[in-house]
């Protein structure tokens, strides 16, 4: 556990480290970024509940007033919500000036990565990673998070990368960088909406103690980087592909005519799938959530085991 000057550790969470005992970390951008209050306090209160249910301690992380935090309150969690895209979505250059200045910062997979293994938290639950953008060889557009899997030792449960992505880009990235990509109980990397993206995985794992081993071993190892496993949206919240892919598609589209590009790209493009969807998009969304943070627990407690 890092006693870093600028991190404050929830007293729950850091009794926790102590101890030993299975920690999950959970991203904020989701809260301020992800949904409309009161919708996204709701599902940010279920998800650390889903954690506990399942035998972990959460610690949701952000930035707020220039501290880094591990672990946040409920309050601290309502102000996010309210507060909304006001503020900061903060990826690992951000910082610096956020906390230098006392500012506020919603902290995406790649800053969530930074703190939590500040914090000596391992493994970390989200939604689905950011990646490769489409079209990225000419924009050059490709998330932080990649970069981050590549150095930061960390395991992400996600539901896979974001449709709205290039995937097979997202993959090569991500075996370039050295990252194991794990298809939790399948070989196909699932695409956050839908199961199948018609992409294969590198390795498939089927329980949380093998989870748990794989990423043991590699700390064990010293192997710089983090572990990407990614878990299928449950069946029953699964969308369409075809009507989820005519839906990504119209939504580029409409980002490409309004010149929408950078760290606006991703809030944009799933708002808009939202309101093309009638809704389903964002049912989906949380709900893959909770069943990535029901996995992580159960993982962790895993990890927690083998010491």
């Amino acid at each position: 556990m890092n006693m870093n000057q600028y991190l404050d550790i929830a007293p729950e969470v850091r009794e926790a480290l102590a101890q030993g005992k299975p920690v999950v970390a959970l991203e904020s951008t989701i809260i301020s970024h992800g949904m409309p209050y009161p919708q996204n306090v709701e599902t940010a209160l279920n998800v650390e509940r889903i954690v506990r249910e399942n035998g972990a301690t959460p610690a949701t992380i952000a930035v707020i007033g220039g501290r880094l935090k591990a672990g946040l309150s409920r309050e601290e969690i309502e102000y996010l919500g309210k507060s909304g895209s006001a503020v900061t979505k903060a990826s690992r250059r951000d910082l610096p000036v956020i906390v230098s200045r006392g500012m506020d910062g919603a902290c995406t997979v790649a800053t969530t990565m930074i703190i939590a293994e500040m914090a000596g938290i391992r493994v970390f639950a989200t939604g689905g990673i950011g990646g490769v953008h489409r079209g990225a060889e000419t924009t050059m557009d490709i998330s932080a998070d990649l970069e981050e899997l590549g150095m930061t030792g960390v395991m992400v449960v996600c539901a896979g990368a974001k449709s709205i992505l290039d995937l097979g880009l997202t993959l090569e990235y991500l075996e370039t960088k050295g990252v194991p990509v794990i298809g939790y109980g399948t070989d196909e990397l699932p695409a956050f909406y839908t199961r199948k993206s018609g992409f294969g995985v590198d390795y498939r794992l089927d329980t949380p103690a093998e989870l748990a081993a794989a990423f043991h071993a590699k700390l064990g190892m010293g192997l710089k980087g983090g572990m990407l496993v990614t878990n299928p949206i449950p069946e029953a919240y699964s969308m369409d592909p075809d009507v989820i892919n005519r839906a990504i598609d119209e939504a580029i589209e409409d980002s490409r005519k309004l010149g929408i590009h950078g760290k606006q790209t991703t809030p944009y493009l799933l708002a808009r799938i939202k309101d093309i969807t009638g809704g389903d998009s964002l049912d989906s969304n949380i709900r893959l959530v909770y069943n990535n943070a029901a996995l992580a627990a159960q993982t962790a407690a895993e990890l927690a085991k083998l010491g």
